[in-house]
C-alpha cells in the first residue's frame, strides 16, 4: 500500500509499506494491505511502517490519518524528534 506522512511544514515521508501502525484515539491499530476504508484521530505517540527492507518510527503529536484503496495519507500535527 502507499503511504504519504505529511506535516504544514513538509511532506516527511512518501512510498510502498506492507503493515503501518497508528497511536489512534482509542489504542494503537495496525493497517495492512487491503484495508477497508477509514478515518480517524491520532493522538501523540509513534507512527510505525515497514517495507520490504526498512522499518521506521516517526513520533507525531497527533493528526488525522485517511485510508482508502490501498492509499493511506496521514496528516500530521508535527513531528517530534
Amino acid at each position: 500500500m502507499h503511504l504519504e506522512i505529511i506535516t504544514p511544514e513538509k511532506k516527511v515521508f512518501e512510498g510502498e509499506v506492507t503493515i503501518a501502525t497508528f497511536p489512534g484515539e482509542d489504542g494503537s491499530f495496525q493497517m495492512l494491505n487491503d484495508h477497508a476504508p477509514l478515518v480517524s484521530l491520532l493522538k501523540e505517540g509513534i507512527v510505525e511502517y515497514k517495507s520490504k527492507n526498512l522499518t521506521e518510527q516517526i513520533h507525531i503529536t497527533g493528526g488525522v490519518v485517511e485510508v482508502l484503496k490501498n492509499k493511506v495519507i496521514l496528516l500530521a500535527d508535527g513531528i517530534k524528534n
